[in-house]
């Protein structure tokens, strides 16, 4: 039962096949198996996740599900406050006693739709590292290699969708923290448009952050996305909703689209059975009548030197860490305390020079996709590293992804294929801004292209 996606087990509820207690208590076994092992779960509402089980079991019985998500379990990534369960952030800044008294609106969105909401997923401290290792939690592991990393910072949702602790998991992004670990653990990740979801305002600040889906399969990430973006009066920069259904026409390809491919995006080497697997996507999206370009991307020169997405990540560090004592802040990762501390002593103008900059590659990225419907690349130039730690040539904003959230653009990442060592490769699909059904629906078609992608052993 674990191993179903959304529609198959809502169809299990609805035919008596099985019931929301028997699935519960099937990922709770599950989780217990993992948790020393892999490491995917920050805290567990074991007692709370039953009691909304049976109450979803009822429902079904009565043939009247609360929502589309009735009976399904979810985990949510322990950035974002949730209701009776702590919210820690990864870190030992935060007290044991941090427990919400409401939902972020993203989980308040699910629970209303019936989302049994059982677990919070490991993520690294406060977001700040794309591996999920944390002095709180300890080290979550790669569900395909133990020895590796899981990616981050959304490790702990990305492991637990890999495993079938849940079909679907609330993570967030940014810089890359949905579609790296999703890339390195072999499942889909998306980041909608900026404020696509209404956030918690607990998140990075600098427009940065976005709330968006990991799933095993890009139906269950449209359907994910279907219940969280909805209106929230509290985020008042939140996109106004377009009433879509973001998995209608999912299933209807591609053909006739115009999609740069970029096997580098001019900014990294990328290792060669990476760069193999994803010139092998784009001969896929050109088989399936896209128009396929081989193209560079003449915004991102100078990305990486510019230090654009770093610059601002430190100052909203700085920002993030003024609110905790001394006493609190020898309790934080020192890595952290670093970036923190380089974020308060830049000068003004540096950060006006990144804004500035931030500017310009919006507006150039935007006169490029006037010319494309999308734009294909790796998610990541290597395979997932070691654990523990981080290779100081990986210690940068993420290459390939944290640009996105700079231009404020939707991007998913797509399992394309395995490395020689046997760990999952991501593709990385980007769109015009606030273009997401169109993302969505190109990584539908590879899916299906593609076919089943090995899952971790």
């Amino acid at each position: 039962m674990i191993e179903l996606g959304i529609d198959a087990l809502t169809e299990g509820y609805r035919s008596r096949a099985f019931s929301p207690v028997e699935v519960m208590k099937a990922v709770l076994a599950r989780a217990a198996e993992l948790q020393p092992v892999l490491n995917p779960l920050a805290a567990i509402d074991e007692e709370g996740a039953l009691a909304e089980a049976r109450g979803s079991e009822a429902r079904w019985l009565s043939d009247a599900p609360r929502g589309v998500l009735d009976g399904v379990p979810v985990s949510v990534k322990d950035l974002m406050p949730t209701k009776n369960m702590p919210t820690r952030q990864g870190s030992r800044a935060v007290a044991p006693d941090a427990i919400p008294r409401v939902d972020a609106p993203p989980a308040a969105r699910c629970r209303e739709a019936g989302a049994l909401l059982f677990a919070k997923a490991t993520t690294s401290e406060f977001g700040n590292k794309i591996v999920t290792e944390s002095p709180l939690n300890g080290i979550t592991r790669n569900p395909y290699d133990r020895d590796r990393t899981s990616g981050g910072s959304s490790g702990g949702s990305a492991v637990a969708v890999a495993t079938g602790l849940g079909p679907v998991a609330i993570a967030t992004d940014g810089g890359g923290s949905i579609r790296i670990p999703s890339a390195w653990c072999g499942v889909v990740g998306f980041k909608p448009s900026y404020k696509r979801v209404p956030t918690f305002g607990g998140e990075s600040p600098g427009s940065l952050s976005n709330v968006g889906p990991i799933a095993r399969s890009v139906a269950d990430a449209a359907l994910l996305l279907n219940v969280m973006a909805q209106p929230f009066a509290g985020d008042w920069q939140v996109t106004p909703p377009d009433g879509r259904d973001y998995r209608h026409g999912l299933n209807d390809g591609v053909r006739g689209w115009r999609i740069a491919f970029s096997p580098d995006l001019g900014i990294a080497t990328v290792q060669e059975d990476i760069a193999a697997a994803v010139a092998a996507a784009a001969r896929t999206f050109a088989e399936a009548g896209a128009i396929v370009e081989e193209t560079e991307v003449p915004p991102l020169a100078g990305y990486v030197e510019s230090r654009l997405h770093s610059i601002q990540w430190m100052v909203n560090l700085a920002q993030l860490l003024k609110q905790f004592t001394p006493e609190q802040r020898a309790l934080i990762d020192p890595d952290t305390v670093e970036l923190a501390r380089i974020g308060s002593e830049l000068p003004a103008s540096v950060l006006a020079d990144a804004l500035a900059a931030r500017e310009k590659l919006g507006r150039e990225m935007h006169a490029f996709f006037a010319d494309h419907d999308l734009l294909i690349s790796p998610t990541f130039h290597v395979e997932a590293p070691p654990v523990p730690g981080l290779p100081v040539e990986l210690r940068e904003a993420p290459r390939f992804t944290s640009w996105c959230n700079q231009t404020m653009q939707p991007a998913a990442s797509v399992p394309c294929g395995l490395t020689r060592s046997g760990l999952p490769i991501g593709l990385q699909i980007v769109g015009r801004r606030y273009d997401d059904a169109r993302v969505l629906r190109a990584a539908a078609a590879y899916e299906v292209a593609r076919g089943a992608f090995p899952g971790p052993t």
